[in-house]
């Protein structure tokens, strides 16, 4: 099992600090240890958020990589804004999240990542609207629940999300919207969203996807798929359709049924599905510290 104190003697850091929203710790906000740590930074700096409502805007930047936010439960530990930007941002590198939730009450986005090689274990991502801008570089998120209701996980970003468990709170819309606008091939190059071992759940009628770029890639493998998801399975919007890449690979459950699937998409063999089964999707075994 992956936990915070795991992800700790992973990453061997070297310094710790406390940030209590009661007052007992080293900051009251997130944002101010944040601000403590040096530019440039070179070393693993763990930041134990403790339980309670952190009501602010974070953001880490650049210039600030290994960072390790580590809360004590998603049900516990949770940063929350509520006007029309991203209540969490991080730009920087080598970032890792635990036990944390990251809420945008104004049905905005709640998180953003933008910088490379960032990974959330046992996250929450929660809005009304677009939650999640999977914005640039390689991300792994671990045993997250991200809800939300149109295009809700979007972005041009390379990101595998494992484990984990999608909600999507109003009918009608599209989960995820991978904006990719080019590539290589089918299976490397670019940005993509693959859920991996997954559960897809819902209110009302949800597509897996839509075409956000000319070249979006969306790939759900061995995941449930409650009757949520709508028989057609996938959408397109603006772009022509021979260079989408939406793909669905042994999954199960009522919305897994493929007979009425968009003209497209695309039912995976072994052999074209293998890219996506591991962390190699991400080429996680280079930096992420567990999975």
């Amino acid at each position: 099992l992956i936990d915070g104190v795991v992800l700790t003697q992973k990453i061997g850091n070297n310094r710790t600090v406390v940030v209590d929203a009661a007052g007992n710790g080293q900051f009251e906000s997130v944002q101010a240890a944040i601000d403590q740590v040096p530019e440039g930074n070179s070393e693993w700096f763990v930041i134990h958020l403790r339980k309670g409502v952190y009501r602010e805007k974070v953001r880490i930047p650049r210039n600030k990589p290994y960072i390790f936010l580590r809360g004590i439960g998603k049900g516990r530990t949770s940063v929350v804004s509520s006007d029309h930007s991203s209540t969490f941002t991080v730009e920087a590198p080598r970032f890792i999240a635990f036990g944390i939730s990251f809420k945008n009450e104004a049905s905005s986005v709640a998180a953003t990542v933008a910088g490379d090689m960032a990974a959330f274990y046992h996250c929450g991502f929660y809005s009304n609207g677009n939650t999640l801008h999977d914005l640039a570089g390689r991300h792994y998120y671990d045993r997250c629940y991200v809800q939300g209701s149109v295009d809700f996980i979007f972005g041009p970003g390379l990101a595998m999300f494992h484990d984990s468990e999608v909600f999507a709170i109003n009918g009608g819309g599209s989960i995820a919207a991978n904006s990719r606008g080019w590539s290589h091939d089918e299976t490397a190059g670019g940005g993509g969203f693959v859920f991996l071992d997954s559960r897809i759940y819902g209110v009302g009628g949800a597509y897996l996807g839509r075409d956000g770029g000319t070249h979006s890639r969306v790939v759900y493998a061995n995941s449930y798929m409650s009757k949520a998801v709508v028989p057609q399975g996938w959408a397109q919007q603006n772009n022509a359709t021979e260079n989408l890449y939406h793909a669905e690979y042994k999954c199960r459950g009522p919305g897994s049924v493929t007979r009425n699937r968009a003209h497209w998409s695309k039912r995976l063999t072994d052999e074209e599905a293998s890219p996506f089964l591991s962390v190699d999707f991400v080429l996680g075994k280079a930096w992420l510290p567990a999975w």
